[in-house]
């Protein structure tokens, strides 16, 4: 009876506690560079979730590692829901490609919900490089001497295997140049410092507009919706090139399941929204918010699917 009390007065307590959750405000890490679609999905919806939760969520920008910096610091946070990462499909590629990560992915963190699906676009500084189409680049890429170079998020994130596999497929050599984020990559593309970027369509899309940037080719099986014109890469000449960008929330593992339950439903309910999906639409993104289940399978799938594309394609970062 004893031990019976006090686990029925240690499962009150932790209800209780999760019924009062968030007292405080709520950080929201984003392992990438301010600029970048991590970044920008972070912001829109840390701003409709602080007005539905009562506290300030607060994005914080830790860059680095392929964006496995910013990982480490959530997963070693406290599990009470108050230290969240905004992660991406590139963190079920870095559990293959890092040798030596701190954590697990998928042991490590909590899934609370997909916040978005973007697809990727392979662009090139307009004035800089000569080709219309992504046929133009590879020609003009099997010629050149030095190798042309593609930038990245960082060493295993999706835009690293992109390129990796359209230089493979394509019989080209092509010079990898990381950066800590989409900011910094648009940049240098812009200044010519860098010969293309296969990044998602968020960060370069007012760019292609301006006519700054051109876009080649997107890397999903259809075509963008943000960019109707663009063929995709299978319709340039490549078979079974799918690979697009997915982002989403995750909390330490250890926090409470009423704290995830209550974190996915807000999360839903913003993302649902009108105001929310025409956002999203505007940047290029589809809005998903799907249930805690749903985002474990994805997350699943994909490393099992990068899993065999990396040994494949032979990257590894000590």
């Amino acid at each position: 009876m004893l031990a019976a009390g006090v686990l029925a007065t240690a499962l009150f307590g932790c209800g209780a506690a999760a019924q009062q959750w968030p007292t405080k405000p709520v950080s929201l890490v984003v392992p990438f560079a301010a600029g970048g679609t991590t970044d920008v999905l972070a912001r829109a919806l840390g701003d409709k979730l602080s007005v539905s939760l009562g506290q300030p969520v607060i994005v914080e920008n830790k860059p680095g590692a392929g964006s496995t910096l910013g990982a480490d610091i959530v997963a070693r946070a406290k599990p009470d829901g108050y230290t969240l990462l905004m992660g991406a499909v590139h963190h079920t590629i870095a559990s293959s490609v890092y040798k030596n990560l701190s954590y697990d992915f998928q042991k490590s963190f909590e899934p609370v919900t997909t916040v978005a699906l973007v697809p990727n676009v392979l662009v090139i500084n307009a004035t800089n490089t000569n080709a219309s189409t992504a046929g133009e680049l590879v020609a003009l890429a099997k010629k050149a001497k030095p190798s042309m170079s593609f930038g990245s998020n960082g060493y295993g994130t999706l835009q690293h295997l992109i390129g990796a596999q359209f230089a493979a497929q394509n019989g080209i050599e092509l010079l990898h140049v990381p950066y800590k984020g989409s900011g910094p990559l648009t940049t240098d593309l812009l200044g010519g410092q860098v010969s293309m970027s296969f990044d998602t369509v968020t960060p370069v899309l007012p760019h292609i507009k301006s006519g700054k940037l051109r876009a080649l080719a997107v890397t999903t099986a259809k075509r963008s919706s943000a960019l109707p014109d663009t063929p995709t890469l299978n319709e340039a000449g490549l078979k079974d090139f799918d690979l697009g960008t997915w982002f989403g929330v995750l909390a330490p593992a250890g926090t409470p399941k009423d704290v995830l339950e209550k974190l996915n439903e807000e999360m839903v309910k913003v993302i649902h929204s009108p105001d929310f999906r025409d956002r999203m639409s505007k940047i290029g993104a589809e809005a998903v918010g799907n249930s805690r289940e749903e985002m474990v399978k994805q997350i699943d799938e994909d490393t099992k699917r990068f899993a065999k594309i990396i040994k494949a394609a032979n990257i590894t970062v000590n």
